[in-house]
């Protein structure tokens, strides 16, 4: 009887520490450190939530630039992150591919041998993936100019505004956030 009782109050004591005091502890730390991020950096246009940050969204008009394919479907729901789970050996995921490399060939008039960045045909292992790589951004550069009629300078220099460097400086690769590029494009627009 008296382990059931030192049993059932280390229970108790740890599923209080543990599922009650840490995670309250963590979230108040958060918020004081890192209020934006701990709120999904959601970016707003007044008071109205255009998206997410961290979470891609699915564009497929030509004036704007396009992000990473999502495996998910819909693309880009958050409540189903999942990879494709296709091995590199896949016959199902080389037709995809081989699908996704057509499409960009299309979409930004390119000659058939001119290499495709993976991230335009390959999707993240999450699904979600916000960021391309800053060739892709600029090989759909022409695109968008054209679509836009605006100097491809701009875009490019939309591209460069919007790059984010590797962490620390040393982790990761320079990448381009779809959504921030694509709202910097729509200010163009405005301010036209």
């Amino acid at each position: 009887m008296l382990q059931l009782k030192r049993t059932v109050l280390v229970f108790t004591g740890l599923s209080i520490i543990c599922g009650l005091v840490y995670p309250l502890g963590i979230t108040a730390v958060s918020q004081v450190l890192f209020p934006r991020q701990s709120n999904a950096s959601i970016i707003k246009n007044g008071d109205i939530a255009i998206g997410s940050q961290l979470i891609g969204q699915l564009y497929t008009q030509p004036e704007y630039f396009h992000g990473r394919p999502s495996a998910i479907d819909p693309p880009y729901d958050a409540s189903n992150s999942t990879g494709s789970n296709l091995a590199p050996s896949s016959a199902k995921l080389m037709d995809l591919v081989n699908r996704r490399i057509e499409l960009v060939r299309k979409e930004n008039p390119l000659p058939s041998n001119m290499p495709i960045p993976a991230d335009l045909v390959l999707a993240s292992a999450s699904g979600l993936d916000p960021h391309i790589s800053v060739d892709a951004a600029l090989l759909q550069a022409p695109r968008i100019a054209g679509q836009k009629t605006i100097a491809r300078s701009v875009v490019e220099e939309i591209i460069q505004q919007n790059t984010e460097k590797p962490f620390l400086g040393i982790w990761g690769s320079e990448r381009v956030n779809v959504l921030q590029a694509n709202i910097a494009l729509e200010r163009i627009n405005v301010r036209r």
